[in-house]
């Protein structure tokens, strides 16, 4: 199973309300694998979505998730342009099912990851 996470910023403080990526595709790709348990896995964070995450200062992100075919994987890897720098995102909706920093796995007793 492969899945694309696309990263947006529904909620931007700025001056004028945008955010200068909103045209561009924020986008990772990871492939999960084929066995029943991976794709159950998928489906789970398919159906767990979207996932947001707010900074605290006027700006959030949000994570939607959709399974994609090897085509549309090379299509979507040729335009993202990376995520931003939010690709601990990505690992944390992988790990835990949710958006969270470091300091919040820490308290939840998984230490660092």
């Amino acid at each position: 199973m492969t899945l694309s996470f696309e990263l947006s910023m529904p909620r931007v403080n700025t001056w004028n309300g945008r955010w200068s990526g909103q045209d561009r595709l924020y986008a990772i790709v990871k492939n999960l694998g084929k066995s029943q348990k991976q794709k159950a896995r998928g489906q789970a964070i398919i159906d767990n979505q979207p996932y947001s995450y707010d900074f605290g200062d006027g700006w959030s992100a949000r994570v939607k998730v959709r399974e994609i075919d090897v085509a549309e994987a090379r299509k979507v890897r040729r335009a993202s342009e990376g995520f931003y720098g939010y690709d601990w995102m990505v690992g944390s909706i992988l790990g835990y099912g949710k958006i969270q920093t470091a300091a919040q796995r820490e308290a939840e007793g998984y230490g660092h990851v």
